[in-house]
């Protein structure tokens, strides 16, 4: 696991330095005295795993999600490799809450109560929802959503709509890796942008 682990960072300072980086994004030094010097002595200062522990939590936050967690870990000073994984992990903790909690919570209602009669704007609302989702499926929605709304929000919603739960969370999966990767070679850009 830790070969991995080595070989997977090992290739991701590859890529950032193929990429047009001048030097290795864990390497840039800044003076002590910036706001990124400071944020990122306090983060090496911390044990390594409340770095972990501080991006999962970030993570976890409708709107922050794996795409900013994995980009603050990488402003922050943690390898790549351990930003991005960290952010996966929040992103994916905060999703099998509220997915598996909508099917619930949909079983439920469908079991208990019949169809409460919904306002004609309600109605409207549900039907343009509906349609797009018929439009895009739970791919599209899973790696387009983000530009819209937290994935917090649409995998639940899809849900709502009677779609497999398992395969939300297959395809919600790869938009948080897709996205969280993304925006941490951004971060990474960004360390080189500002350090050079």
């Amino acid at each position: 696991m830790i070969e991995t682990l080595t070989a997977l960072n090992e290739s991701a300072q590859t890529i950032a330095l193929a990429g047009g980086a001048e030097t290795d994004p864990t390497e840039i030094v800044f003076p002590e005295d910036s706001f990124w010097g400071r944020l990122r002595s306090w983060t090496e200062s911390l044990p390594e795993a409340l770095q972990w522990l501080g991006i999962i939590a970030i993570s976890a936050i409708p709107f922050v999600e794996s795409f900013f967690g994995a980009f603050i870990g990488i402003i922050a000073g943690m390898p790549l490799w351990a930003a991005l994984a960290a952010a996966v992990v929040g992103n994916m903790l905060a999703l099998a809450i509220v997915v598996y909690g909508a099917h619930w919570i949909r079983t439920a209602v469908l079991k208990r109560q019949k169809p409460k009669e919904m306002s004609e704007g309600q109605r409207k609302r549900r039907e343009k929802a509906k349609r797009l989702f018929d439009k895009f499926g739970i791919p599209g929605v899973s790696l387009l959503g983000p530009l819209a709304l937290p994935s917090q929000i649409t995998a639940p919603l899809m849900v709502s709509f009677g779609a497999n739960r398992h395969l939300v969370m297959l395809w919600m999966f790869v938009s948080v890796v897709v996205w969280g990767a993304g925006f941490a070679l951004l971060g990474i850009g960004f360390l080189n942008l500002i350090s050079g």
